[in-house]
């Protein structure tokens, strides 16, 4: 019986892929768990690098990996959409592409830590941040830890989509197996997903670098959106509208964090919008 189903999206990682599976295939833990890889029809040698990994790598027993390339590119979010929806574990991990774990026990890590922390409904750990050359940048971890390792839906609120490293999560499945509408109609999977998580219970945190995370790696989000004002634009106002859903949907119950983090968000996109004029006056 699988008891983790990690997910990994996958858009153009020809070059990080390899490296995202087998931190998934050196966990060591007493359960069974599935490899989800969702290749949103990259364009690129991605393909190529996932066959030729399941063609010729050993994988333990109780790893089984599921691999789909899809026909049609979907976007970052729905493809992130489907694949929750194939998952059949109890919990569910997720990491993309680009990044990959570094401790070999951290699934079993994780597992045993909501399991005896039956209020949690996610847990989360540190994890490097990296640049393209591999160079550590920064370990992201929160800033302020309470004393039993639990944050609540203030913190995620708050600290947004760079509050958790989304390659450090692991949760229930139980409690998106259907997710609200307006977490379908959101430009992004990680901050909504959090929202919903932390709505069921505490967010729990090990105080341990298991992961690295890619800072604008070829590819990414973050890569792709650099240079295009207009994309930020549409961006920035896709998000305002979801915390506004998210706003409705929880029945106002968080008012007064959602809209200081509304104010948060506009104060940065106009500040990176006067970056950009006067970068264009010299």
């Amino acid at each position: 019986m699988i008891k983790v189903s990690v997910l990994m999206i996958t858009y153009g990682h020809e070059n990080y892929i390899q490296e995202a599976i087998e931190g998934v295939v050196m966990q060591k833990c007493g359960f069974e768990v599935e490899l989800i890889i969702a290749n949103d029809n990259s364009l690129d040698k991605t393909d190529e690098v996932v066959v030729n990994f399941l063609a010729n790598k050993t994988v333990p027993d109780n790893i089984i990996i599921k691999y789909t390339k899809h026909e049609v590119n979907k976007g970052m979010n729905p493809n992130f959409l489907w694949a929750t929806q194939q998952a059949t574990g109890k919990y569910i991990a997720l990491c993309e592409g680009d990044d990959y774990w570094t401790d070999p026990l951290k699934l079993q890590k994780q597992v045993d830590f909501l399991e005896e922390n039956g209020d949690c409904s996610l847990c989360f750990h540190g994890a490097n941040y990296i640049n393209d050359n591999s160079e550590i940048l920064s370990i992201h971890r929160p800033l302020r830890i309470p004393d039993n390792f639990k944050f609540g839906m203030k913190d995620a609120i708050l600290g947004g989509g760079g509050f958790i490293t989304t390659n450090s999560m692991v949760f229930h499945t139980k409690y998106i197996e259907k997710f609200p509408r307006w977490v379908n109609d959101a430009p992004v999977g990680d901050i909504p997903l959090m929202l919903v998580l932390a709505s069921k219970g505490k967010i729990g945190y090990i105080d341990q670098v298991m992961s690295v995370y890619r800072v604008a790696s070829v590819g990414s989000w973050s890569s792709i959106m650099a240079d295009d004002r207009q994309k930020v634009k549409k961006h920035h106002y896709a998000i305002a509208k979801m915390w506004s859903e998210f706003d409705k949907w929880s029945h106002n119950r968080y008012f007064f964090y959602i809209i200081r983090k509304k104010i948060k968000n506009e104060w940065h996109f106009q500040k990176s919008n006067l970056k950009f004029l006067l970068g264009n006056f010299k």
